[in-house]
């Protein structure tokens, strides 16, 4: 089959990562297909790129894909990463395709929704009580002032999430990265609901839980990042603080339909959170992994 490549440019400016993308095209210019890669640019993620690859189901098969990656993969070395992420469902062409050309599985992740049209399931699940000695505060858009110092502090409890092999890095964040992420949801017209939790005796917060609804305000919202500090783990913070933002969807968003959330296989705490809340398993995505050499 004849295509062409194009590599166009992206016009969204992102804060800490940029992008490449090439679309696939027919001699009439039908589209076929688009690869957009990206490449992080802080320091602890130099190393790492990540692809999105799609092409229509009526032209696979045909090399379209092949000529996608290799364009890619050669512009990721050619920047100087050392490693290639990219995400397929499980048992799909995707998954058979990247296997195929040497990648390796790094990450399993499991994606659950929760009905929110239906009765809640376990009736209390979205009731939780919260562990003597801490409370629950939560706002909308960008973190008040006044919380924003601990909030960022709070954020290092992903340091230790469970990533596989895929190499991910640490994420560093200091408040002006913390505004800038609440800030580009926003820009894209979302709505950011973050339920975080106090620990009365210091006031600090210790843990959180992002949402974030879509633009229209209806169908699915996804849940973002949800983690509490080692130090105030095993005391049911995450199960009290994801309850609490089911509670105010049911109550507050009465065109969200439904919660997203994916987690990896083996991070049991989340899993067993997901699973009292009334959360159903809907595919597993496998994180592909490909090392690159310069």
């Amino acid at each position: 089959m004849t295509f062409r490549l194009t590599l166009l440019t992206d016009p969204a400016l992102l804060a800490h990562s940029r992008r490449l993308t090439w679309l696939a095209s027919a001699p009439d210019g039908t589209p076929l297909g688009t690869a957009v890669l990206g490449l992080f640019t802080s320091s602890d993620q130099a190393h790492l790129s990540s692809l999105t690859l799609n092409v229509h189901p009526a032209e696979r098969r045909r090399g379209v894909a092949s000529a996608l990656l290799s364009a890619a993969t050669a512009a990721a070395v050619e920047d100087g990463r050392r490693v290639l992420l990219v995400q397929a469902v499980e048992g799909s062409p995707g998954d058979a395709f990247l296997t195929a050309r040497g990648f390796e599985r790094a990450l399993v992740l499991e994606y659950v929704r929760l009905d929110l049209t239906a009765p809640a399931d376990p009736p209390a699940a979205d009731d939780a009580p919260i562990h003597p000695g801490y409370r629950l505060i939560s706002w909308l858009g960008s973190c008040p002032d006044e919380w924003l110092p601990t909030f960022t502090v709070s954020r290092t409890a992903m340091d230790d999430m469970p990533m596989g092999d895929t190499d991910f890095g640490r994420l560093v964040w200091d408040e002006a990265r913390v505004l800038a992420a609440a800030k580009a949801v926003a820009d894209r017209g979302e709505l950011l609901h973050t339920v975080a939790a106090v620990e009365e005796g210091t006031g600090s917060i210790v843990g959180f839980t992002e949402l974030v609804l879509p633009a229209d305000r209806s169908g699915d919202a996804q849940h973002y990042g949800t983690g509490v500090l080692p130090a105030h783990r095993r005391r049911g913070l995450a199960l009290a603080m994801k309850a609490e933002a089911v509670r105010w969807c049911r109550t507050e968003q009465p065109g969200i339909t439904g919660l997203l959330a994916d987690t990896a296989d083996h991070n049991t705490g989340m899993l067993a959170v997901n699973r009292a809340l009334g959360y159903r398993a809907t595919h597993r995505s496998i994180e592909f992994r490909l090392s690159l050499r310069p």
